[in-house]
């Protein structure tokens, strides 16, 4: 055997060894956790009550669809905002990219109960113009999402050559709306889908801002129902939990992949694609 043979072998049950070892961590806990909410209780006479009132619990239903409906809101409101924002600087002024990079920053760096108190009298006359619904939260958690969004789009911009393939798309005749559309959003489109993730994640773990602001959020409900039926808090956050673990291994089968040996052409396919001229 070689050694080059040996090293590879050593190196993969390294890496099974690392997976096996975080997965305990990680599963250890998750089926406590279950065990947790199926025991038989006084309140829980059969193993699967508190799963059952996950759908049954009318005002647990509501927070969960409100926080659905919050994390889609937030990843709309946050690629709109963020990727023609990036992709212009990108593209026109790089010089900003510091600026607006310390922008998002801000939010992480300013604790959330300060971020409340500062933002509870903008609230205000938030929820006079567009109501008091849960949905007014979408503006904060745009702000809070910004830096983790940030970090995946801008590693994505910067593993393509955005301004030649701008220059290249612009020369045959493209608007800036088709280079934006129809040539960088295709070639960063795993760095779009993991910022979605982790704002989805942020969206629904957020208690602090939704407590204090009086919104109720699936968090504050488990927070509420954990008082009177803590099985069912846990079966909550489990499904929670499980619910986080979908959205990445959709994230994996969705995301592109490159495979070793193989050269890709998607930039010089996309641009020619816009004209409609054969790569």
């Amino acid at each position: 055997m070689t050694t080059a043979t040996t090293r590879r072998r050593n190196a993969r049950l390294l890496r099974w060894g690392v997976l096996l070892i975080v997965g305990l961590v990680f599963a250890i806990p998750l089926y406590s956790m279950f065990r947790y909410s199926t025991r038989i209780t006084p309140q829980n006479p059969s193993t699967w009550d508190s799963w059952r009132a996950i759908v049954q619990d009318s005002q647990l239903r509501g927070a969960i669809l409100t926080s659905l409906k919050l994390a889609a809101l937030t990843v709309l409101g946050m690629l709109v905002l963020l990727v023609p924002t990036m992709i212009w600087i990108r593209i026109k002024v790089p010089w900003a990219n510091r600026l607006v990079e310390f922008l998002c920053l801000l939010p992480l760096t300013i604790p959330a109960i300060v971020l409340v108190v500062g933002i509870a009298p903008i609230y205000a006359w938030v929820t006079y113009f567009f109501g008091d619904s849960p949905l007014v939260l979408t503006f904060v958690y745009i702000i809070l999402v910004l830096l983790f969004a940030y970090r995946a789009i801008d590693a994505g911009l910067g593993a393509i050559d955005i301004v030649t393939l701008a220059e290249a798309a612009r020369s045959l005749g493209s608007s800036w709306l088709q280079v934006l559309t129809r040539v960088v959003i295709p070639n960063i489109r795993g760095a779009i889908i993991s910022a979605s993730v982790v704002s989805v994640a942020l969206v629904l773990g957020e208690f602090t801002i939704a407590s204090l602001l009086n919104f109720d959020t699936m968090q504050v409900v488990i927070n509420l129902l954990g008082k009177r039926d803590a099985a069912l808090a846990v079966a909550v956050s489990v499904a929670a939990l499980l619910f986080a673990f979908v959205l990445l291994l959709v994230l994996a089968y969705v995301a592109p992949r490159r495979r070793a040996g193989v050269v890709e052409e998607p930039a010089v396919s996309t641009v020619s694609t816009v004209e409609g001229s054969p790569s």
